[in-house]
């Protein structure tokens, strides 16, 4: 009964090991833990520079932050602000943490003391940021990271600026193609073995190489890391989105685990209870993920310089605007004929005997696997056209 229940739904040899030695709580407690660490895994990573490159303003950017915002933005400047190490999490997802890192080569971090003066083994990764040509004291940096073994990449900030400027300058004869290439085989003449050099505007992430960056990164991060990388990245491209959509996806089956193992215990409503609990929790998840919360939505529309309610008017899913409850999930899964003829047949099958049991095990998360897909289809549906009305593109298309 248990091997066939959960081989549906979860194949994992030592899950199932664990449910046929210590029975469902356990195996359940184990999905969970494994769920909760997946949440929680810790990425650290280093933004580094010379004072007026543009750090705090990448860490703003990439928090979806606005520079103006005083409580939680990293402060910026055109003097060097930041005179220790500190550290900024995400605001929806805190595993994830951005260093601004003091500029190379000031007095109290001389460029020959900077990594063991920064503590250099916490970071997952660096960012070398330049608002110009690379320096002598970047260059020094990148070639002791790469003596320890660490990853860094060379961001090349305020292009937007480079490119207006150049256009002022060439008048009908600029190509902004040519040009970016020019600044690219600049930027290091050489200096470093194998460079990778991403060309980046704080202001317009959407625009230039950081989806470029976004990429590599995903592919050279260690693999446990990249999905906490991928959950952390604001919006800044369809393709982000879609690849959000996919990692929550891929952990549905196991919610549905944990559903079907729940519903082992022959006591009507207390599964369907547990799992509204769980849906609630992790639709608050995909919400925030998307950047679809209050909160969210309120810094995005502060960024792109847009009313919220310009924001929320195109989105168009039942959770749209609403904050997620147990009582809204309760109302829209009702809604449902499926979900609902599901949840009525578990409780129905619960007073069969011998059979009853793994069928409403076997109902339970084939409903639950069924609801998550369809509330996280219908907020990734909603980021798009959010993503698309933040750079005035036509939602109507």
């Amino acid at each position: 009964i248990y091997s066939f229940t959960l081989h549906c739904i979860v194949y994992d040899s030592g899950i199932k090991k664990e449910l046929q030695t210590n029975g469902s709580a356990a195996a359940a407690a184990m999905i969970q833990t494994y769920l909760d660490e997946q949440d929680n895994i810790q990425l650290n990573i280093g933004i580094t520079g010379e004072s007026g490159s543009g750090k705090s303003s990448f860490v703003n950017a990439f928090r979806g932050i606005h520079n103006s915002d005083k409580k939680r933005a990293a402060p910026t400047g055109v003097k060097e602000t930041t005179t220790d190490p500190t550290p900024y999490p995400h605001p929806n997802h805190p595993n994830v943490t951005l260093w601004d890192l003091p500029g190379i080569g000031t007095t109290k971090f001389p460029a020959d003391e900077y990594l063991k003066k920064i503590e250099f083994e916490r970071f997952d990764f660096f960012i070398i940021i330049s608002a110009d040509r690379f320096r002598e004291n970047d260059v020094k940096l990148a070639e002791e990271i790469q003596k320890m073994k660490k990853k860094f990449y060379f961001v090349r900030s305020k292009i937007d600026h480079n490119i207006r400027d150049e256009e002022e300058t060439q008048g009908s004869e600029f190509n902004e193609e040519e040009t970016l290439k020019e600044i690219r085989e600049d930027c290091i003449q050489g200096r470093v073995e194998s460079p990778q050099v991403f060309l980046v505007s704080s202001r317009k992430l959407n625009l230039y190489d950081f989806h470029l960056l976004e990429k590599t990164l995903q592919e050279e991060l260690l693999a446990h890391k990249r999905n906490a990388l991928l959950l952390a990245l604001p919006n800044v491209s369809l393709e982000i989105i879609i690849k959000k959509k996919e990692a929550l996806q891929a952990r549905i089956k196991y919610r549905a685990g944990v559903s079907a193992l729940g519903a082992f215990t022959p006591v009507p409503g207390l599964s369907f209870g547990a799992d509204m609990i769980m849906m609630v929790t992790t639709i608050r998840q995909y919400q925030a993920t998307f950047g679809l919360d209050s909160e969210s939505l309120q810094r995005l529309a502060q960024t792109v310089g847009l009313p919220l309610d310009e924001l929320r008017a195109v989105m168009t899913s039942p959770l749209a605007g609403k904050e997620i409850n147990k009582d809204l999930i309760i109302k829209l899964v009702s809604c449902s004929v499926v979900d609902l003829s599901l949840t009525a047949t578990e409780e129905g099958f619960r007073f069969i005997p011998l059979f009853g049991i793994p069928a409403a095990m076997t109902l339970s998360s084939v409903s639950t696997y069924t609801t998550l897909n369809m509330f996280l289809n219908m907020l990734a549906d909603d980021a798009q056209k959010v993503f698309e009305k933040a750079l005035g593109l036509d939602t109507t298309v």
